[in-house]
């Protein structure tokens, strides 16, 4: 008997690939906080979700360890954030304050889904071992 990790550990595997895009996104953002010109950019975690979850039922997966990698991002998943903030005169976008709070924000939705991720491999680990 097999056991199918993408039906064990559902939604949350991709949840944490799209946060942590986000977090670089983020960061990025933030770095460049002082950069005329600079546009802000934020992840449509749903759309990305959708899109995670669409080619998971395709069913990319390598069936040799000599196949390349495929990474296929969903277009129109990072998008120019609306800036909060009038123009400051040099085209940057960046609210350090609002960049700052998604940034806490989406590392405390990764450290969640890391949690269901380490309950359903305990999970796993239970029923493998015959424990109860």
């Amino acid at each position: 008997m097999t056991i199918s990790f993408d039906k064990a550990f559902g939604v949350h595997q991709h949840t944490l690939n799209i946060r942590a895009k986000r977090a670089e996104i983020l960061s990025s953002n933030i770095a460049n906080a002082d950069t005329p010109g600079f546009k802000a950019k934020d992840i449509n975690f749903a759309q990305a979700l959708q899109g995670a979850q669409q080619r998971q039922s395709f069913g990319l997966a390598a069936t040799s360890e000599k196949h390349f990698a495929l990474q296929m991002d969903t277009p129109g998943v990072t998008q120019y954030r609306n800036p909060l903030q009038p123009d400051t005169g040099d085209g940057n976008t960046v609210d350090v304050q609002q960049e700052r709070s998604e940034f806490l924000r989406n590392s405390l939705e990764y450290q969640t889904s890391l949690e269901f991720m380490n309950s359903k491999i305990s999970g796993l680990l239970k029923a493998l071992k015959g424990e109860q």
